[in-house]
């Protein structure tokens, strides 16, 4: 940061002395020039046609001690191409140079190096004087050591001015910067302390402009710490769940049992239907803290549809509703939750399986319907234990709908049993956050 900010300023200072040199030069010659110009307006006015044709100029005209002084640097001339001149004491045995012939009807400046080893700059203006039908070309001209000392003082204080202010700004960038990203040192050193064991949270007075990261980085520890007691909790229940079945096969097996090899299949189902409550219990609450969960619904109760109605070929599942919702919800997770309800209804349905989906207050809102013989109203609330089975007649584990509720209950979604009006049978109401 402090290398971008000192590159930053020292491109803007450099593009603005730049200008600013540009602008102030061109001022300073300006100014330079004007001079010329009222010296070069005073011999224009006072200048006159004498008798014998020669330029005669008032007494006041040249009245600068330089134009007497041989190589003052400071000079005029007056002349006429091929004809004769006039010119100031200070030029001596030198002569100003024509120049190209042109109609210099306003006065103009340029540079001229023609004696050596010194630089002139000139302004000259051709006119045709009163008594006379010739034209004359006036010339001023001054040696630029003046004008160059000035503009080598303007520039070294440009360049001096520019250097310490651009050094003060780096300076202050630089300040800014470390003082300004200190506070960062200091959640460093709480997040040490958190690894270190001495504290569970980034406490402390922080500047405002860090706090909601301190939230969120307390947010997401605190959700870490929840889903690793939620880890504990479900390895602490499923080691409860399988030390029975174990217990019961290692009975059976050192007693030389007869029955062995059922009571193993027994106990294994069991087992088998713990695992696999768990692992979807688990893969749910892993991908509960992606903020990016999403699932589009229409996809997948087709894909449920196909799956059920290859399974089921004598019952028909109609599904309606908008086509465009989306769920915070992993595909994999809504899939099984769909699956699960669907499936229950054509296996303990009559035929007919009716499934509406629709957007409700931030939710969305799944309603399975059958056309079964239903569920009585006291016995809906045990049917979401785990293993309990109503019709013991048909294959299954006892937990599919205790998978619903607690996946659903993961994402903050909630699962009921009511009665269709429409179908007379069973039905499950899946509420689920709704995207966007």
């Amino acid at each position: 940061m402090i290398l971008i900010a000192a590159g930053w300023i020292t491109v803007l200072l450099a593009g603005g002395g730049f200008a600013l040199d540009r602008v102030l030069v061109t001022a300073v010659t300006h100014s330079f020039d004007d001079q010329l110009e009222y010296v070069l307006r005073s011999l224009l006015v006072s200048a006159q046609v004498g008798p014998d044709g020669e330029v005669l100029f008032g007494r006041d005209a040249a009245a600068d001690q330089r134009f007497l002084e041989p190589y003052s640097g400071l000079y005029w001339e007056v002349s006429t191409k091929g004809g004769d001149e006039f010119h100031s004491r200070s030029l001596w045995d030198r002569r100003l140079a024509y120049g190209s012939d042109h109609d210099d009807r306003d006065a103009h400046s340029y540079e001229s190096t023609q004696f050596a080893n010194e630089k002139l700059r000139v302004v000259e203006q051709d006119v045709t004087l009163p008594g006379s039908k010739l034209r004359w070309r006036f010339q001023v001209a001054q040696t630029r050591d003046g004008l160059a000392a000035q503009i080598a003082a303007l520039r070294r204080t440009l360049v001096r001015s520019f250097a310490l202010l651009a050094l003060g700004l780096i300076v202050l960038a630089a300040l800014q910067t470390f003082y300004g990203l200190w506070p960062l040192r200091r959640v460093r050193e709480e997040i040490a302390r958190m690894r270190a064991g001495q504290s569970n949270r980034v406490s402390g007075a922080l500047p405002i402009e860090l706090t909601p990261m301190v939230e969120e980085l307390n947010a997401l520890i605190a959700h870490n710490e929840r889903q690793a007691e939620e880890a504990r909790l479900h390895a602490g229940n499923l080691a409860h769940a399988l030390k029975t079945p174990l217990t019961v096969v290692m009975n059976a097996a050192t007693a030389n049992a007869d029955d062995l090899g059922e009571t193993v299949i027994r106990e294994a189902r069991t087992m088998r239907r713990q695992v696999d409550h768990h692992l979807a219990r688990a893969r749910a609450v892993g991908r509960r803290g992606s903020a990016h969960s999403r699932a589009a619904v229409w996809p997948s109760l087709e894909s449920v549809e196909r799956a059920v109605g290859t399974l089921y070929r004598h019952v028909r599942i109609d599904i309606d509703g908008p086509h465009d919702l989306a769920v915070h919800v992993e595909r994999q997770d809504l899939d099984e939750m769909l699956g699960n309800l669907i499936e229950n209804a054509a296996k303990y349905g009559g035929g007919s399986v009716f499934v509406t989906v629709g957007a409700q207050a931030g939710y969305v809102e799944f309603l399975v319907e059958d056309d079964g013989t239903g569920i009585p109203e006291e016995q809906r609330s045990r049917i979401f234990d785990r293993g309990v089975r109503l019709d013991t007649g048909k294959p299954g584990t006892g937990l599919g709908l205790a998978i619903v509720r607690d996946v659903a209950e993961i994402y903050e979604g909630t699962v009921s049993l009511e009665e269709s009006d429409d179908l007379g049978g069973l039905l499950v109401r899946l509420r689920l956050p709704a995207v966007g």
